[in-house]
C-alpha cells in the first residue's frame, strides 16, 4: 500500500454550473482499483503517465492527451513508472455531455488534440482563482463543445458573426457591472446559446465577455480609489470577490496595485 507521503491531493467544488468536483493529485505508488463515477471524468496528466483499463481495454494518458472517461463504466488507474504522475481532473455532470455520448467515449477515451489540451489546462487555471466564475463558464463552454465534436466525429467549431447579439450582451454587462451575470442567465435574457453568445461577443469586440466586465470593474475601481476609498472598500463596491481579486486584475490592467495607484503624483 502506498504511504500517505506519496500522495498529494486537493479537491473542491467551484460555483460553476456543470462542474461536480475539481481534483488535483500527485501519486507515486498508489493504484486505483476498478471503480465507477456517476459523473464524466475529464483528465489531463502534467507529469508522468497513467495506464488504465476501460471496458476491458487498456489505455494510457501521456502528457499531450486529454482523457474523457464516461460515467457508470468501470475503470482503474496506475502509474506507468516509479516516478508516478501528477494529474488534474474535472468531474462534470450531464450539462455539457449527455448519456448518448457514453458509447463513443468508451470507444475513444483518449483524445490527441493540442487545442483541447490547452483549453482544459486554462480552465483549471481559472478554477483555482475565486471570483472568476464568468471566465470559467466561458472556458468550460468551449471545452464541452470540442469534446462533443470529437465524440460525434467533428471537432471543428463554427465561428458565426452576430454583431446585434454582441451588442445586447454588452448592454447587459454595462448594466450589471457590480453584480455580474452568469452566462446561462445572459443567454436566456438575450435568447441565444451561451457558446454562440461568447463567440459573437469576442468576434465583435476582440475581447471575451469576462475580460470586458473585468475592464469595466477596474475602471470603476480607479475612480473610487481617486475619491479616497480604500482598496478593500473598492473591491466590494466594484464586484470583485475580495481585495486580492481586485489587486490581481488591477495590477494586470493598470501596471501597479491599487494602494500604489492612489498615492498621488511623485513630487520629488
Amino acid at each position: 500500500m502506498a504511504s500517505e507521503s506519496s500522495r498529494t491531493v486537493s479537491a473542491w467544488r467551484p460555483p460553476v454550473a456543470g462542474v461536480v468536483e475539481v481534483f488535483h493529485a500527485r501519486f507515486t505508488e498508489y493504484a486505483y482499483p476498478m471503480h465507477v463515477h456517476e459523473a464524466w471524468t475529464l483528465l489531463i496528466v502534467d507529469t508522468g503517465a497513467v495506464r488504465y483499463d476501460l471496458d476491458r481495454h487498456e489505455h494510457g494518458t501521456p502528457h499531450d492527451t486529454v482523457s474523457l472517461l464516461p460515467p457508470h463504466v468501470p475503470h482503474n488507474g496506475s502509474p506507468v513508472t516509479a516516478e508516478g504522475f501528477r494529474k488534474r481532473v474535472l468531474y462534470l455532470d450531464g450539462t455539457y455531455l449527455g448519456d448518448e455520448l457514453i458509447g463513443a467515449a468508451v470507444d475513444r477515451p483518449d483524445l490527441r488534440d493540442p487545442l483541447l489540451r490547452r483549453r482544459v489546462g486554462q480552465l483549471h487555471g481559472t478554477l483555482v482563482r475565486p471570483g472568476e466564475e464568468l471566465e470559467a463558464e466561458s472556458r468550460l463552454l468551449f471545452v464541452g463543445e470540442r469534446l462533443r465534436g470529437h465524440l460525434r466525429g467533428d471537432p471543428a467549431s463554427p465561428r458565426p458573426a452576430d454583431p446585434a447579439l454582441a451588442r445586447r450582451l454588452r448592454e447587459l454587462l454595462d448594466e450589471r457591472v457590480v453584480e455580474g451575470v452568469e452566462l446561462r442567465e445572459a443567454s436566456a435574457l438575450v435568447g441565444a446559446h451561451p457558446a454562440h453568445l461568447v463567440r459573437a461577443f469576442s468576434a465583435a469586440y476582440g475581447i471575451a465577455p469576462h475580460q470586458y466586465l473585468t475592464s469595466l470593474r477596474v475602471g470603476r475601481a480607479r475612480r473610487l480609489l481617486l475619491e479616497g476609498r480604500t482598496p478593500s472598500e473598492v473591491a466590494v463596491a466594484t464586484g470583485f470577490y475580495d481585495q486580492s481579486h481586485l489587486t490581481r486584475h488591477f495590477r494586470r490592467l493598470v501596471g501597479v496595485p491599487p494602494g500604489r495607484y492612489r498615492e498621488g503624483p511623485d513630487r520629488s
